[in-house]
Formats: structure tokens, sequence, C-alpha cells
């Protein structure tokens, strides 16, 4: 290609016209909420919630925000659903307002996470300290060389090997634990510190290996700090789930927020939104709160891979897993035949048409895939991947979002946390084309509300296209 093509094509590229247009429709309803920071968009502010601290689910949102929205937004009782749940804090949030509560999740860690909380209400406090006294009696007799845990290539070697023995002892010792909810909260005391434990660190698309675990693709220069030694630190969270279970004048755990209120259990469905949704009831719910996985390459199966293999995930599951997810990680493959068989089962052709029509002839979406593409064929991406990984996402995004619209009632809202984006230098304004797509079909959109501080560019990119912030957004539409 001649330097004038090249200059040519890339002048194409930096033209972002359609993403222009775009913006100029909506910048009136972008503003900027000065309530909202990093904290409560994430889970920092849960940090030092009772339950929501037993374990770090760093990619949920916190309490607060759950509320704010809904008394912002609802605050009248009906019924909510969050179809990428995560570890509940929508669903149980909503319940503590008198709410009705549904949630969607595929990864196991999540639905886990729902079922320790379930327990956590149903265990006797006196029980529970009684059996963590008399389970540390029979620990210290058992001598065995089972082993619970089963590895998977990407985690072998993950524990030092006195850590990992007394781990496989201490859930071994669960199973002879006959009141299921005490069993559960004792197995999810372990579940909770295996990253302490462990020689790895949760490090954005991998695990990240510290150095003296000698893997051959650790990084020699990476020390995690102190691995904490597996008995001591599980004592110690049993001794904070004792601590928060425990009643006192100021505080309850499981209390609502009024008390006339009557709570009822969260559904929690296992599987994927992309399956699930489509097989709901129409007009079933008054406000969806939700925070789907964003279009950054985060793949969570990796990230979570020891939460995996404790919860009994061999390697073809996590393959499995990974290929289900909404697709947000390069390894995903396109789902576009799935979902077009999915549609036709449940004879629903004349709404798959109606999405691939909006998908296929969105002029900001056929610009982005467009110079994506050729960022592509120049080298400008570091993974040759990104054009699908970004394509698909937004396909699959259209589907979720006409399904919510159809799930939801008259006057139902959503509130949807998500970031946007940047590729090769590229912004991807998935904010204005998610609600694009809403709009659409059907949606009003009321508001995109922006954090005061939006996201920097990642630290390979800083040094080629310079330090611009991208839009950390929360979008409001109504049906």
């Amino acid at each position: 290609m001649s330097e004038t093509s090249l200059s040519y094509v890339s002048k194409q590229v930096l033209i972002p016209t359609e993403r222009e247009k775009l913006f100029d429709q909506y910048k009136d309803l972008i503003e900027t909420d000065h309530t909202l920071n990093r904290t409560l968009v994430s889970f920092q502010a849960n940090k030092k919630e009772p339950f929501y601290r037993w374990f770090k689910y760093k990619e949920g949102f916190s309490k607060k925000l759950i509320n704010y929205f809904i008394e912002k937004y609802h605050p009248s009782k009906g019924h909510i659903l969050d179809p990428f749940a995560g570890s509940g804090a929508t669903l149980f949030a909503a319940r503590e307002k008198g709410w009705q509560s549904t949630g969607i999740e595929l990864l196991p860690i999540g639905v886990f996470n729902v079922q320790a909380r379930l327990a956590a209400e149903k265990v006797s406090l006196e029980e529970f300290k009684n059996e963590v006294s008399s389970f540390w009696n029979s620990f210290y007799k058992t001598s065995t060389t089972d082993s619970f845990i089963q590895h998977i290539s990407i985690t072998r070697g993950a524990f030092p090997e006195e850590n990992e023995k007394n781990l496989n002892r201490y859930l071994i010792c669960c199973k002879n634990i006959k009141n299921n909810s005490i069993r559960v909260l004792m197995e999810f005391a372990a579940f909770s510190v295996l990253e302490e434990i462990s020689y790895t660190r949760k490090d954005g698309q991998y695990l990240r290996w510290d150095s003296r675990a000698n893997r051959s693709n650790g990084n020699a220069e990476f020390n995690k700090g102190e691995i904490f030694d597996f008995i001591l630190i599980v004592k110690e969270k049993i001794e904070e789930i004792i601590e928060d279970l425990s009643p006192n004048q100021n505080f309850d755990l499981f209390a609502p927020e009024e008390t006339n209120i009557v709570m009822t259990d969260p559904k929690i469905l296992k599987g994927s939104s992309l399956e699930i949704l489509p097989n709901m009831s129409s007009n079933t719910f008054d406000f969806v709160m939700t925070s789907p996985p964003y279009c950054n390459r985060y793949d969570y199966t990796r990230t979570y891979a020891l939460e995996l293999i404790f919860l009994h995930n061999n390697d073809d599951d996590v393959k499995k897993l990974r290929q289900a997810m909404l697709t947000c990680t390069v390894e995903n493959r396109e789902k576009l035949n799935y979902l077009e068989n999915l549609y036709k089962k449940l004879n629903r052709a004349s709404d798959l048409d109606f999405i691939n029509s909006i998908y296929f002839s969105h002029p900001a979406m056929s610009e982005i895939n467009d110079v994506l593409s050729k960022l592509n064929e120049l080298g400008k991406l570091n993974n040759s991947n990104i054009p699908r990984m970004v394509k698909n996402y937004f396909y699959e995004m259209v589907f979720v979002i006409f399904e919510l619209h159809r799930l939801l009632k008259k006057d139902g809202i959503v509130v949807m946390v998500n970031d946007n984006v940047r590729y090769g230098g590229e912004e991807i304004p998935v904010d204005l084309i998610l609600s694009d797509f809403a709009k659409i079909i059907g949606f009003k959109i009321k508001k995109i509300w922006t954090l005061p501080t939006g996201k920097g560019n990642s630290s390979q990119q800083m040094g080629t296209h310079g330090r611009s912030e991208l839009r950390k957004c929360v979008y409001i539409w109504e049906k």
C-alpha cells in the first residue's frame, strides 16, 4: 500500500462522522450526576458492608447505588429484574424494600454467592457457633490425602502445598456437616479466601502469577506480597461471618428497611440471559437494574478460575462457560447461528428479523465495524479478534435490549451501568449506540448520566494516543 493510500485510510479512520451525528442526537440527554462516583458505581462502597465484605465480587455495583436509582425512578414496590445478576446485589437490595426480585446469572460464582446469602439467613447463630467449634476439633484429627480441588490447566500450582493440603482437608470435613445451610456457609468461608492463599491475583483479563509459583508464563518481577496461611485466614473469615450475623441494637443484617415490609426470597435463574430472557413472559417486570459485561476483553472465567474449580468446574465446563457468556472477550465465537436457531424454535422469526434489521442497518455500528476492520488491516490493534468481539458484543446486546422492552410493563424503567471503550485509539460510544438501539426498539431515553470522572486510556494506549477520558455512564430508559 502506498504512502498516499495509507494516509487516505488513516484519515478516513479518524473521521467518525456517524458517531458525531449520534452524539449530536443525544448530547442534550448526557449529563453529569455529581452524586455518582467510582466508589458508588463499583464494589468499593460494599467493602465494609456486612455480607458483601465476605466475598469481594469486584465487578458488582454497590447497594447504595441500587437504592439511589430505585428511589429516584421507581419508589413504589414492584418486580425487579437483573439479567446479569452477579453476586445478587440488586436482588437483595430491592428485596429489602419489599420488591419481588429475579436474577439471571451464568457464572456459578454469582449463583453460589446468592445461595450463601440465603443460607446465612436460615442458620441459627448458636448452632453455627457450636458447629464451628466441633468442626475444628474434627479437622485437626483428620488426616487425608484425598483431593477435593481438581485443577484445570490455568490453575495448576496456584496454591502453596500446605495451603492446598489444608484446603482439601477443610472441604472434606465440610461434607460431614449435616445442616445444609451451615455447610454452605463454611464452604463459602473457604471460597472467599482463595485468592489470599494462592500465588495469584485477579488482574483484568487474566490471573497474574507471583514469581514464587515457578510457572514458566509467570512474571518474574511480580510479587503479590503476603500469601496467607489457609487455616488462619479462613478462621478470620468465619469470625467475620459470625460478627455480621450477631444482632445488636443498631444493626440486623437481614432486616428490611421498614418494619411492615414482607421479604420474599429472590429467584435466581442459572444460565445465559440470551437464552433465558426469550423464554420469559411479557409484561412481567416493573424495573430492570443491571450492569452487563463491558466490551473490554475482561474474561471472568480466567480471573475467577480458582473459584470455578472450587465449584467443581473442569476444563470443558470453563470453556463452555466462556463461550456462553455475552461476548466480551476475544475468544468468544459468533452466536449468530445460535440465536437464529433459538428464535426460530420459539416461532419468533419476525422478532429475529426486526432485531437483525436494527443491527445491520445501524450507521454508527457499521462505521465502528469498518473502522476496526481497517485498523486491523493496518496492524493497529493488539489482537486481531477485537473487531469480531466488538461486532458480536453489540449484536447480542440488541437481543438483550429487545427482550427487556418486551418483559417490562408499560412505564417500566431500565437502569444500566456500562463504560465506553477504546481500541486502537478509536472511541466506541457504547452509551450512545445501546441507547439508540433502545430508542429504535421503543424505549424513551430519559437520561445518560455520566460520572464526574471518566475512564482514562489503558497504559498500552497512553503512549500512542495520549491521555483521554472515556465516559462512564448509567443509562435510564423508559418503556
